[in-house]
């Protein structure tokens, strides 16, 4: 059956838990973080450093300060005078002919100040130097990847749904774009190499940018209703074809965005209290449905699109032998222009573009998706 289908997995994975506790400060508490996660090790130790010699050079102008007054018996501001223009080696004179002691201080303080002061000048070049780089590098090599992206998914919003839906297709590996106006350096590096746009998702550039007319979805996960609307209204002109997903917030949103253009509309209060009512009466169903909906426990739920000249077209659902060559199960077929069909029977006759709604092992659905796909 070589040659006669496309796989796609297009499942998002609703989180289990509704609240999340987030401790850690500035960018935690907007994006959350795994434990343990060591992104901002590397810019962590480079402010650390420097924090490190200001903090050193503070103790040793304190210490030439207390040195002067008390081994040359200076007035306060004559010593402090005195200890910054040694750090700084500027080369004015003596304020009072030093002591043989108030000397030695003075050579001390030139070397250490000499050191920490060349030390510090190098941790702040390297802070700048690698992150000005590591910008313009990194802005580069993503450019590029956009141009060449094609049939691929956008993502507009990357708050707390919007990066379920991220982490879900770069587990499946799904080539995806991400468009967020709000990004900063910490946001940045909070973004785990994902391809990005920086900007307002309602704004046709942007979305040129990101490819909208060469993507296959687009997914809006603003948490501005209207700015949902308006981006499916925009998106929906730009590419006819794109199949859009919009996340709705307020009652009766649901019909405003599909007659905006949108395919879907996923409430995400919705589906978490049906999700908790389902957890209270049927937690074995709701278990199962998390397992398969996640890969976990062996079985996987997959979706099948028959094309034109498919071995499949023609054939029933018995004699497709589905379930004897690749032990998998059609537990739904959606024929164009007609709703899904739940459990459909033996006899039911397979036509091209019939999408098939497949369940079976991972394993299996693997094997039948790479020789569907040779």
């Amino acid at each position: 059956m070589n040659n006669c289908g496309e796989s796609r997995r297009l499942f998002l994975r609703v989180p289990e838990e509704t609240v999340v506790s987030v401790t850690r400060k500035d960018l935690a508490s907007r994006y959350y973080l795994p434990p343990g996660d060591n992104r901002f090790d590397a810019r962590t130790v480079s402010f650390t450093k420097l924090a490190s010699v200001l903090l050193a050079l503070a103790v040793v102008l304190v210490l030439g300060t207390v040195g002067f007054i008390v081994v040359e018996n200076m007035k306060p501001f004559d010593a402090l005078y005195m200890t910054v223009i040694t750090l700084s080696t500027v080369g004015f004179g003596e304020i009072t002919p030093l002591h043989p002691a108030g000397r030695v201080i003075a050579m001390l303080l030139i070397m250490f100040g000499v050191g920490l002061g060349a030390y510090a000048a190098t941790t702040i070049g390297q802070i700048v130097l690698e992150g000005q780089l590591k910008q313009a590098f990194g802005r580069k090599k993503m450019e590029k990847e956009l141009r060449k992206m094609n049939n691929h998914h956008i993502i507009a919003g990357l708050g707390r749904v919007g990066r379920q839906v991220a982490e879900e297709f770069s587990r499946r590996k799904v080539p995806f774009v991400v468009i967020e106006k709000n990004i900063d350096p910490d946001f940045e590096d909070n973004l785990d190499g994902y391809v990005y746009v920086h900007g307002e998702a309602t704004d046709d550039k942007v979305l040129q940018k990101a490819g909208v007319e060469r993507a296959r979805t687009l997914i809006s996960t603003l948490p501005d209703e209207a700015q949902n609307v308006y981006l499916t209204l925009t998106a929906r002109a730009m590419n006819k074809d794109l199949h859009i997903i919009a996340r709705a917030d307020v009652e009766g949103g649901e019909k405003k965005l599909m007659r905006a253009g949108a395919d879907h509309v996923v409430s995400p209060h919705v589906l978490g209290g049906m999700r908790m009512a389902l957890a209270s009466l049927r937690p074995n169903v709701l278990d199962f449905m998390h397992s398969t909906t996640l890969g976990e426990g062996g079985l996987t739920i997959e979706e099948l699109v028959i094309p034109e000249n498919c071995q499949l077209v023609g054939k029933s659902v018995m004699e497709s032998r589905l379930k004897e060559d690749y032990g998998v199960t059609i537990i739904g077929i959606k024929k164009q222009d007609e709703l899904l069909k739940v459990a459909p029977g033996p006899q039911t006759v397979l036509d091209s573009r019939d999408t098939l709604v497949l369940i079976g092992p991972s394993e299996d659905l693997e094997r039948l998706n790479d020789d569907i796909t040779k």
